[in-house]
């Protein structure tokens, strides 16, 4: 341990906050790094341009374009990365040998690659469905009026449950399949209820499937409104998280995807009151959801203390963004070690003694405390925290990130 360390670890001990126990407890928390950022969510289907409200803005070069050139950033990535690890996929992102496969005819096979790469780094593995950016989801998905491309799209959902099953039974740890559509219409609608209505139709043909729910949790995740769609979304916030509680599944709250002033990190206790988890996709939208990487910022700090203080077992935490204006692996390490910072601050705060003197309207006294520990040493922690985990602690990791620039990502 630094000099620097032993300092810190006595200030903290001063407010009656472990270091160590904080930085065990970050080394063993999971985040589920999504695999889009390092290709700009273009999977591996060749489809052309992305549609349904998905758009990634920039052109830097070396994006990945073959599963080995995404596995291989992902790598270099975590190498910077310290902590435990899982990664998040898109179905779009099967690799099936240049054979074409639509998504409703998705099998385990078509995924045993990242299955191999997730065993050998000890990763576990979560699933997304895709239903954007394909022929069939040009005017609506699982809420069509067309009823042969809504049950294509049912199939798809069955198909991916499975395969996050066969992800569960090989890796050891539960899979999270999450249910994003970007159903909608531009302008006002004339019928809010039918296309909900079928939307619930679909989600119930797809919950119909056998499949062991100690092994896979299903989580559909809402949206405000999306490119296209800005007048109506049939997945709304309301419509799922009634949906999910009926069903006893997951809500997914993604913090990009509410309104500007409505903030996710005051929803999660709501939802942990009445369920026994919740998924969150972090990620920092700018004036709508854009997708940027994630900074240690306000709403990230808020969002950490949240998942802190209601039980880090309780939250399935993934990031969602896709900044395609700059370096691809330097976006997911910037993100990746923020959220772990704000984490870690969260549980270097004295928690239960902050809600005590709220509890006890100690109001003045809360003020101070609050104020007096932003300034303490977090830093040293971080450090500590990185060491332990074998990473470099400061800039210095962006070194290695251009020497991989300059050697591999330049020469694609």
């Amino acid at each position: 341990m630094s000099e620097r360390y032993e300092q810190a670890k006595k200030i903290y001990a001063g407010i009656g906050v472990d270091t160590d126990a904080a930085i065990e407890e970050l080394l063993k928390l999971p985040i589920s790094m999504h695999c889009w950022q390092g290709d700009d969510v273009s999977g591996f289907e060749n489809a052309g341009e992305l549609s349904g409200g998905i758009q990634a803005t920039g052109n830097y070069p070396g994006k990945a374009t073959t599963p080995e050139e995404l596995m291989a950033d992902i790598d270099k990535a975590l190498s910077l990365i310290g902590g435990t690890h899982r990664i998040n996929l898109h179905a779009s992102y099967a690799v099936t040998g240049g054979i074409e496969v639509d998504r409703d005819q998705l099998k385990p096979e078509h995924f045993a690659k990242w299955v191999e790469f997730a065993k050998e780094r000890n990763l576990g593995l979560d699933f997304n469905p895709t239903f954007f950016s394909h022929p069939k989801a040009a005017d609506a998905t699982l809420s069509s009026e067309v009823e042969e491309i809504r049950a294509f799209w049912v199939r798809h959902g069955q198909a991916c449950i499975k395969i996050a099953e066969y992800f569960a039974n090989e890796l050891g740890t539960p899979s999270l399949v999450n249910i994003w559509i970007p159903d909608g219409l531009k302008d006002i609608p004339a019928d809010r209820t039918a296309p909900r209505a079928r939307l619930k139709k679909s989600l119930d043909e797809i919950l119909s499937i056998d499949y062991d729910k100690s092994k896979v949790y299903i989580a559909v995740e809402s949206k405000v409104f999306g490119i296209g769609m800005e007048s109506y979304t049939v997945g709304s916030h309301e419509f799922y998280m009634n949906y999910a509680a009926k069903n006893g599944i997951l809500c997914l709250l993604d913090n990009g995807h509410y309104h500007p002033t409505e903030m996710v990190y005051d929803k999660i206790s709501s939802m942990l009151l009445f369920s026994d988890k919740v998924a969150l996709h972090v990620t920092r939208s700018v004036r709508w959801d854009s997708d940027h990487v994630v900074l240690f910022d306000d709403e990230t700090r808020e969002i950490a203390k949240e998942i802190v203080c209601n039980g880090t077992d309780r939250v399935l935490l993934a990031l969602d963004f896709f900044d395609a204006s700059i370096n691809r692996i330097a976006a997911w390490t910037i993100g990746m070690r923020n959220m772990q910072k704000a984490l870690l601050w969260a549980m270097l705060r004295p928690n239960k003694e902050l809600s005590k003197l709220q509890e006890e309207r100690r109001f003045t006294e809360l003020m101070m405390l609050q104020e007096e520990i932003k300034t303490f040493p977090i830093g040293d922690v971080w450090a500590e925290f990185c060491t332990r985990s074998g990473v470099p602690a400061g800039p210095e990791w962006f070194e290695s990130v251009k020497e991989y620039e300059n050697k591999v990502l330049s020469a694609r």
